[in-house]
């Protein structure tokens, strides 16, 4: 039977790209015979944010309300979530609507009983992952304080925010005001709200 597929790619920072994940999984989908259904993207967010901050995870997750997919293939655990509790619910919820899971850098298909008890395995390691790391930017943002180091990202220049403003004015939207200028949504995004609380 032919898998109707949805592929779900996310990177946390504006920096990176979904290119790469896309590239690979749809190589994947025409080698297995998947259809692919629909490419649901989370760019720049956090696997921490809840469903509420991640549009592409929430249309994702209706998809598999509705019965509309099959199979849910993303590039890698920490793609979907990065809490024990978030990753064991999501695949409670889209087992018990006859959904399963494939992904990609573990070679994890849930459609096998090993494949979902690996998944509950990776799941644990993923927690224990975001909780070193954590502890270790904790501890570097504490010695940089003690050394009196300023932390956070190096404000936007006044020129790029004039032009994303001038944008924004121009009826160009948010995603296409990103792209343009090689900016974060979030940044133009603050920066529209910025103009709407100020007229």
């Amino acid at each position: 039977m032919t898998k109707r597929v949805a592929l779900y790619l996310r990177v946390s920072t504006d920096s990176q790209t979904v290119e790469n994940q896309r590239r690979e999984l749809v190589a994947i989908g025409e080698r297995l015979g998947w259809v692919i259904v629909e490419t649901l993207v989370d760019e720049g967010i956090s696997g921490a944010k809840g469903r509420d901050q991640r549009p592409g995870y929430d249309r994702l997750m209706k998809m598999v309300a509705r019965k509309e997919i099959d199979l849910i293939a993303s590039w890698s655990v920490d793609r979907l979530g990065r809490s024990l509790q978030h990753l064991i619910a999501f695949l409670g919820e889209i087992n018990s609507r006859g959904v399963d899971l494939y992904l990609h850098t573990q070679g994890l298909d849930t459609s096998t009983p090993a494949g979902r008890a690996m998944f509950s395995m990776l799941s644990v390691f993923a927690e224990f992952e975001r909780s070193i790391l954590r502890e270790r930017i904790m501890a570097g943002l504490a010695r940089s304080k003690a050394q009196g180091k300023r932390s956070g990202r190096p404000s936007l220049d006044a020129v790029k925010t004039d032009r994303i403003k001038a944008l924004l004015n121009d009826g160009v939207s948010i995603n296409a005001t990103a792209k343009k200028l090689k900016v974060g949504l979030g940044t133009v995004h603050r920066i529209k709200v910025g103009m709407a609380n100020a007229a």
